[in-house]
């Protein structure tokens, strides 16, 4: 039985993260849901701003912490390791609801792109930001990523499945993190960039630049010491760039998960 609820509870956990993705594509765009990004309560500017920083700084600051290896250490004293995973994705995505519902629209246009063939253009940009976002979670484990494979294995009777291979591929070969990559592109291509929506998408950009180079980056790197850093030498964190094959080779054999402790978040 207790197995069984596991499974259940890691379902409903992935089932929830996938309604919060979802729903996260429309409150960036600004399509197809009641409350996005660009409307919501008439509040004054100053205190917006302040509810907004507060949200975006109470989802970076359970993203991290939540993350790194020394919680997981003390949280699964108390959680049982198989439904860890499920745990943070839930938590992820109830903290990032808390932010679609509680968001305060900041007014005022800093950019627009008018013409229906631009716009369109531009829409699609985003679009492929977010399609870049889902592909990534599945060049690494994107079940593991989530915590499907871990209540699996364990309603199966499975020992824990081991760590996913040290195996760069596909876009791991252009930027180390394609994910965050997708992050950017989805929250900075758009059409109308109001003050709310500029606010948002430089705020996320400084936490990703931040939480991948000073605290994802350096666990990656005690993790796995040497590998990590010549893939750190050899391709570009960010930004595509000119960059030196790099040899799968070298590391085909040690564990490795770039996006390890991330969400779609």
């Amino acid at each position: 039985m207790s197995r069984l609820l596991a499974l259940l509870y890691g379902t409903a956990c992935y089932a929830v993260f996938l309604a919060t993705f979802l729903y996260a594509v429309a409150f960036v765009t600004g399509a197809g849901v009641p409350k996005h990004i660009d409307n919501g309560a008439a509040t004054p500017t100053l205190v917006a701003l302040a509810i907004d920083l507060a949200l975006m700084t109470l989802f970076a600051v359970q993203h991290s912490v939540m993350a790194r290896p020394a919680f997981k250490r003390w949280w699964t004293r108390f959680v049982p390791a198989p439904i860890e995973r499920s745990t943070y994705v839930l938590a992820s995505s109830l903290v990032l609801a808390l932010l679609f519902w509680q968001w305060r629209p900041l007014q005022g246009i800093v950019w627009e792109v008018n013409g229906g063939l631009a716009r369109g253009a531009v829409y699609v940009v985003s679009a492929l930001g977010w399609l870049l976002v889902l592909a990534s979670t599945f060049l690494i484990s994107h079940f593991e990523l989530f915590g499907l494979r871990q209540v699996w294995d364990l309603a199966r009777k499975r020992a824990p499945a081991p760590e996913t291979p040290f195996v760069v591929r596909a876009l791991y070969r252009i930027v180390r993190h394609p994910l965050m990559l997708g992050f950017l592109i989805a929250f900075w291509a758009a059409p109308t960039m109001t003050v709310g929506h500029l606010l948002f998408a430089a705020v996320t950009t400084a936490y990703i630049i931040v939480a991948v180079k000073c605290f994802e980056e350096r666990d990656l790197i005690a993790q796995h010491g040497e590998a990590y850093r010549r893939y750190q030498r050899e391709v570009p964190m960010l930004l595509p760039g000119r960059v030196r094959p790099f040899r799968s080779e070298d590391t085909a054999a040690r564990p490795h998960s770039v996006e390890r402790g991330r969400p779609a978040r």
